[in-house]
């Protein structure tokens, strides 16, 4: 079993960031902080428990006055800068946890604070509650940062306005109306920093969910203006593509549909322990008379721990298959647990979709 994510928030990460509060603010118990943190309660702390526990604590130790207590923050997630650079530093997240619990109701004084600390420790959570309770001000000022000169801003940017940030708190104003981020996608949409790419493509997948059409025309504008733009036109499409859309797979010039293309030879591993791998193959072939670029990819229906099936899909390969051509394909699917993902006994479906038209199924068991 790989380690717990959550380990990443230990002794060796907190002393010398206590130090680095002192040389800050000289008054800084940092013995007392260490001793508060690892209490006899942390043991049982998960992940997102353990950041929210060190803000805590932070917050008991410093000023009880906010502005004066935040400029300290401040000035840590500054020294990090100043001597590393800037970077994504996921296992210092209490930083921007710290404002987005303590500042909301002073955003004078916290969102300039996120804009310097989400360049050592991303804030896109913290800025979530921000853009619910000042949403015009925070859709200026994010437009704002999508023209800063740090890419770890300028991702704040799109990242922080994402209409389904995975493990953020909803924006269902964002849902709804997209229109706001539109505008901060169009400055970021050939950004020199491969992370914003990247930002911009998941924001527009998240759009696409609600409102395809925009994201398909969108995509019509872009594509063919620079290889990075197309590939952000090609990441954000993906889950139009894992559906099939017609438009979406025009785009890129996959045909439609899977008349003439044939799958056959579905073979996969009848029974699977958690911790070890489905293994499965098939052939796809061309009976028609000309070439075709196909999309390939396989769906799994899990056993969750409720009882119901939670669908994933996974890409296998894109590619031209030639009249006449058969194209053996074998892959395998891990079933180790992770932090993020369990595995649970019972009934699986393995599911092959060309297209994103489903094409061949293969039932198969998880067992303990």
């Amino acid at each position: 079993m790989p380690e717990p994510l959550k380990n990443m928030f230990s002794p060796a990460l907190l002393e010398p960031f206590a130090g680095e509060v002192k040389a800050v603010w000289p008054a800084f118990p940092a013995q007392q902080f260490l001793k508060n943190v690892f209490n006899e309660h942390w043991a049982n702390l998960e992940l997102k428990q353990r950041v929210r526990h060190i803000s805590k604590v932070l917050r008991s130790l410093l000023p009880s006055d906010y502005p004066e207590a935040l400029a300290i923050v401040v000035g840590t997630a500054g020294r990090y800068i100043d001597r590393h650079g800037e970077k994504l530093t996921f296992e210092y997240t209490f930083l921007p946890d710290f404002v987005e619990q303590y500042g909301v109701e002073m955003p004078d004084y916290s969102i300039p604070a996120l804009e310097t600390i989400t360049r050592w420790s991303s804030a896109e959570f913290a800025v979530r509650p921000f853009l619910l309770q000042y949403p015009d001000r925070m859709y200026a000022r994010m437009l704002e940062w999508s023209r800063h000169s740090s890419p770890m801003v300028r991702r704040l940017s799109s990242e922080g306005i994402r209409p389904r940030l995975p493990w953020g708190m909803g924006v269902p104003a964002l849902k709804r109306d997209p229109t706001p981020i539109l505008p901060i996608l169009e400055n970021l949409r050939a950004d020199p920093a491969e992370t914003v790419r990247r930002s911009v493509a998941n924001n527009l997948n998240d759009i696409a969910r609600d409102h395809p059409d925009l994201v398909l025309d969108i995509a019509g504008r872009w594509l063919g203006r620079s290889p990075e733009t197309d590939w952000v036109v090609r990441h954000a499409c993906r889950g139009l593509l894992k559906k099939g859309n017609p438009k979406a797979l025009a785009h890129f010039g996959f045909r439609q549909g899977v008349e003439g293309i044939e799958v056959s030879g579905l073979e996969c591993t009848a029974a699977v322990p958690v911790g070890g791998r489905l293994v499965f193959s098939f052939s796809v072939k061309n009976t028609t008379a000309s070439p075709a670029q196909i999309r390939l990819e396989y769906g799994i229906d899990f056993q969750t721990l409720s009882g119901k099936i939670s669908s994933k899909v996974f890409r296998i390969k894109e590619m031209k298959i030639l009249p006449g051509q058969t194209e053996h394909i074998s892959r395998s699917q891990r079933f180790q647990d992770f932090t993020t993902r369990k595995h649970y006994p019972g009934a699986h479906q393995l599911r092959i979709l060309l297209n994103g038209m489903p094409v061949a199924e293969r039932a198969f068991k998880v067992t303990p």
